[in-house]
């Protein structure tokens, strides 16, 4: 994620006093598809979000709402479509979320996933049971045709996460799939579709398939008809405009990433000099990144107004362990020079930032969802800081606002730039946060991006970065013996950072990696790479 717009980091730290400091989030909609909208009701899975995703890019806008506003969000006359998505919940549990049956009176098409297939059949009189579970690749074998799978061949690798089962299928439902368990993998009645596997992560080969067959074939879209995020443009600087009052003026954390250079173009183009970014360098940037993103800026025409704090940030970081802490402490010290640096420009009213769908969802402020790490621009704005938050983006997705800022003429170094944390090089040092780890970081990242540039490879990976801990390794150069440290290269393939993949690197590039951060780096004796995807872990080590 893109990391840096602002370290407004922790729920719990900063509360959020919604009565003083007001949000505006813009879902802007084509206006096409003023009576064309998907609503996903979220039970609280982590999924969730990738479910709107998908069906975006299938070309049908998608948002999402709550158990108990699903009635009424699904009777609107703009809404098309329903899905109800996984969860950690299990439908034979009492308090499990649910919904009203009425819904699948309303006589639109409706797509039941993990969770909502379990309840479409609890609640049309099929039967749900505690089964062997079912977790990863699956095999699933078709044994009836259908629209939906239209693509899929008789027997498909899907991604399963589940321990109960459509043991039962409802009266008037025909089986579409069974898993290798026997399970029941795909069911429908009509347009009302049930699928038992995950097809909005990537581990499910034909997920997109699925969706496509489901906006197409089941609902209807038309190709003229499709939701494009680029088509957007036009409304999200009219909004903009019409927000921000004529006097007013508004500040904008920006880093460099994509996400924040979107926000500040957007502002730049719709308010002109009355959007002032400011680019505040907390010293933990890649190699070379804070002159080069004023260069970028320059080269954009727009001035920002640039404050260099890296020696505070070094100095309250100087010692720490916890990188939950250290999240904290840019957070806070973040806000006070960003405060400071605000406040001296006449007449701002407004903060800008550049929040985006995951950002919100993997900081846990969508109930249900597990808070994983803080996240620098989710939890609102600290009491005390007065301003009015803007967040055009918060609606889209990484990728749709890589879209958004092609259009807008960013170049590729800015719009394919690999995420980088808010906290910066502070988290990707594990364990006792010192000046030399920090600087072994910085080295050893920039060989890792500059050998896979040179491999024509950064552009086809979704982040990669080196990681230093505590461990050390005993080592010889020049003849001699010498305790160095551990460095650990994660080169990762993903598409919204939800889910992720490692990256199988040929072994001649490992190599070279590997020989230039032992040579050129004097503390570092072993190199190491990181084969885990995420789940289980993290993208970023902390």
């Amino acid at each position: 994620m893109d990391g840096t717009e602002l370290n407004f980091v922790n729920n719990q730290e900063y509360k959020m006093n919604r009565l003083s400091n007001v949000v505006v989030g813009f879902i802007i909609q084509h206006p096409h598809l003023q009576l064309m909208k998907a609503i996903i009701v979220n039970f609280g899975g982590q999924y969730a979000h990738l479910i709107a995703r998908r069906l975006r890019e299938a070309g049908l806008y998608a948002e999402l709402v709550w158990p108990e506003e699903a009635l009424d969000a699904a009777s609107k006359p703009d809404v098309v479509a329903i899905v109800l998505s996984g969860g950690p919940s299990s439908v034979l549990d009492e308090k499990a979320p649910t919904i009203s049956r009425e819904i699948f009176d309303l006589g639109k098409p409706v797509l039941g996933i993990c969770f909502g297939h379990q309840l479409i059949a609890k609640l049309l009189g099929g039967e749900v049971a505690k089964g062997a579970g079912e977790y990863g690749n699956t095999k699933m074998r078709l044994l009836k045709r259908d629209e939906i799978l239209q693509g899929f061949d008789d027997e498909e690798v899907v991604w399963m996460s589940h321990g109960d089962y459509v043991a039962k299928e409802p009266s008037g439902f025909e089986v579409l799939a069974l898993s290798e368990k026997g399970y029941i993998a795909a069911m429908k009645s009509g347009s009302i579709y049930g699928v038992q596997f995950h097809p909005e992560v990537a581990h499910t080969p034909k997920g997109r398939i699925l969706f496509e067959n489901f906006v197409t074939k089941i609902v209807g879209i038309k190709p003229e008809e499709r939701w494009n995020p680029v088509n957007e443009i036009p409304r999200l600087l009219e909004e903009i405009r019409r927000t921000v009052g004529s006097e007013d003026r508004v500040v904008i954390g920006v880093s460099g990433g994509v996400d924040s250079t979107v926000t500040a173009v957007l502002l730049v183009k719709a308010l002109g000099e009355r959007a002032v970014p400011i680019f505040v360098n907390h010293g933990l940037f890649r190699q070379y990144e804070a002159e080069e993103v004023l260069r970028m800026f320059q080269n954009l025409g727009i001035k920002v107004k640039y404050v260099d704090a890296s020696e505070e940030f070094l100095k309250q970081l100087e010692g720490t362990f916890d990188c939950e802490d250290r999240r904290k402490i840019v957070g806070k010290l973040f806000v006070d020079v960003f405060t400071k640096a605000a406040s001296e420009v006449p007449n701002a009213k407004w903060l800008a930032q550049g929040t985006l769908y995951p950002d919100v969802i993997e900081s846990g402020a969508v109930r249900g969802a597990d808070r994983i790490k803080s996240h620098h621009n989710v939890a609102g704005l600290p009491e005390g800081l007065k301003f009015k938050l803007l967040e055009p983006l918060r609606q889209f997705y990484k990728d749709e606002v890589r879209a958004i800022g092609k259009a807008l003429g960013l170049p590729d170094e800015v719009v394919f730039r690999h995420p980088f944390p808010g906290p910066g090089l502070a988290v990707r040092v594990i364990g006792k946060f010192n000046r030399e780890k920090l600087e072994i970081v910085r080295k050893a990242s920039y060989i890792v991006e500059e050998e896979l540039k040179k491999a024509n490879l950064y552009d086809k990976v979704w982040q990669a970065f080196a990681t230093v801990g505590d461990d050390t390794w005993v080592g010889v150069k020049g003849d001699a013996r010498v305790l160095g440290y551990v460095v650990v290269v994660r080169v990762m393939q993903s598409e919204d950072a939800m889910t992720a993949d490692w990256v199988m690197l040929e072994r001649d590039l490992l190599s070279r990696i590997s020989h230039r951060i032992t040579s050129e780096i004097p503390k570092v004796t072993m190199v190491a790479y990181a084969v885990t995807p995420k789940p289980p872990s993290t993208i970023e080590p902390c």
